[in-house]
């Protein structure tokens, strides 16, 4: 499969979305190369049909990418609720879509954002849906700088396998936040909510990549165009 082709698959599956989104919302904006085409569409959408909405950034890579498509900024402060959040993953788990973020290195605000938002939707191309979690990606887990060692100590006591995230310059990533990510390669996880639950009482783990019950819908674009996928329930 050729880059250009699964570049074609996001554009078409982050299109769809901004189909979606009407008049007057507040939009969480997500990060990452697939969120950045739904960026670009939504500007768009402003400029040929005169919608009107506002974005809450989830990085300050999203917040510039919307500055330039003319996509004005909203603040928590101004607005406590989302009506609709559209961000990409790096793996989407088949019917329940859940969902595997943050190698993108936005997690913490990807998941406020999420968690404050009456509907999500994540758009991918077919290459991020698997049977399992962990099948093809590690689980980023945001840690304070402080410690960071003790903190990978535990993560590796629960199977983690923990690697520090290195930048280009290889040095340690850090995040808008201020933070390090340690990359948790748990393999194909069974359980993620004990996963999740494990990760959720780690002093030094500010957030992890595990987004259980988020995704409402999942738009999907492949070779047989884009498909939509719901929830199935619990």
């Amino acid at each position: 499969m050729e880059p250009s082709e699964q570049n074609q698959w996001k554009k078409a599956a982050a299109e769809a979305a901004a189909n979606l989104v009407e008049d007057g919302m507040v939009i969480g904006l997500g990060t990452g190369s697939t969120a950045a085409f739904f960026i670009a569409a939504l500007g768009h959408r402003l400029a040929e049909d005169g919608l009107r909405i506002t974005g809450i950034p989830t990085s300050e890579q999203t917040a510039a990418l919307a500055h330039n498509s003319r996509l004005p900024l909203t603040t928590f402060a101004e607005h406590a609720q989302i009506d609709l959040t559209v961000d990409g993953a790096d793996e989407v788990e088949f019917g329940t879509l859940s969902l595997i973020k943050g190698h993108g290195g936005a997690l913490l605000r990807e998941k406020i954002v999420a968690a404050a938002s009456k509907r999500m939707i994540v758009i991918a191309d077919e290459t991020k849906v698997v049977s399992k979690l962990g099948s093809l990606v590690s689980v980023p887990v945001e840690v304070v700088r402080f410690g960071w060692q003790a903190t990978g100590r535990r993560l590796t006591e629960i199977g983690g396998n923990p690697s520090l995230r290195l930048g280009p310059d290889r040095k340690p990533y850090v995040t808008d936040g201020g933070n390090y990510i340690m990359d948790c390669a748990f393999g194909p996880i069974g359980n993620p909510k004990d996963v999740a639950h494990r990760l959720d009482h780690i002093v030094g783990a500010v957030e992890h990549g595990l987004f259980l019950g988020y995704a409402a819908e999942a738009i999907v674009g492949g070779r047989d165009g884009v498909r939509t996928f719901r929830r199935e329930p619990a």
